[in-house]
């Protein structure tokens, strides 16, 4: 049902495979281990899609104003690749939500990976894509977390929402994509790997530039 729904209301192309198919098979949500590069930090990220009986939604979490690094940004589940992970990506990702959401790493059903995402900051990120099917139960770290929300995944497809904009970044106009949600900004990386999973699912029209 969740392939399904993914081409319900957009036009695949004519494809008669499904678009969660297609991101597998088709290598852009590939499995196995990313590649990363030496002089970037390896973090790992859970995209989740959320089954909702009326259409899919992406969970993201708000970080809490305090925190020392990006403090009230919104953002997937996930971070750096800790010695306990052995390398896994899977694994961190998985470790993260959980830590973060309270959301149990065995209700998640992974699909596979997008690319990799350099981010100014110096981590390269590794997105897993996976389902989540409610019901569920949430406990997210209050120190880290001030909000955990679903979007819909029709919003982040529809090309019309994605805003390339920019900021002075040490004397230098750096491009970064940006939807807003209600009143939620999402931007940075983020968005960019929203972005790149609507570029998966809706090829992006001839014209359109992407960061």
């Amino acid at each position: 049902m969740i392939a399904r729904r993914l081409t319900d209301g957009f036009d695949p192309g004519g494809r008669s495979d499904s678009a969660l198919e297609a991101m597998v098979q088709g290598g852009a949500v590939r499995p196995g281990t990313a590649t990363t590069d030496d002089s970037l930090t390896p973090a790992a990220v859970l995209v989740p899609l959320v089954e909702r009986a009326e259409g899919l939604t992406v969970m993201l979490t708000k970080r809490t104003a305090h925190l020392a690094h990006h403090p009230g940004q919104i953002s997937f589940p996930g971070g750096r690749l800790e010695p306990e992970d052995q390398g896994d990506f899977a694994t961190c990702a998985l470790r993260e939500t959980e830590e973060e959401t309270g959301l149990s790493r065995h209700l998640v059903r992974l699909l596979g990976r997008l690319d990799d995402y350099a981010t100014g900051t110096g981590f390269i990120i590794t997105p897993l894509v996976g389902v989540i099917d409610p019901p569920f139960t949430l406990a997210p770290d209050s120190f880290e977390v001030a909000e955990v929300f679903e979007v819909p995944l029709a919003f982040v497809l529809d090309q019309a929402n994605h805003q390339l904009q920019s900021r002075e970044v040490r004397g230098f106009q750096r491009p970064f994509w940006a939807l807003t949600w209600e009143d939620r900004l999402i931007w940075g990386a983020t968005a960019g790997i929203l972005v790149n999973l609507s570029e998966v699912l809706v090829p992006r029209e001839t014209g359109r530039t992407s960061e």
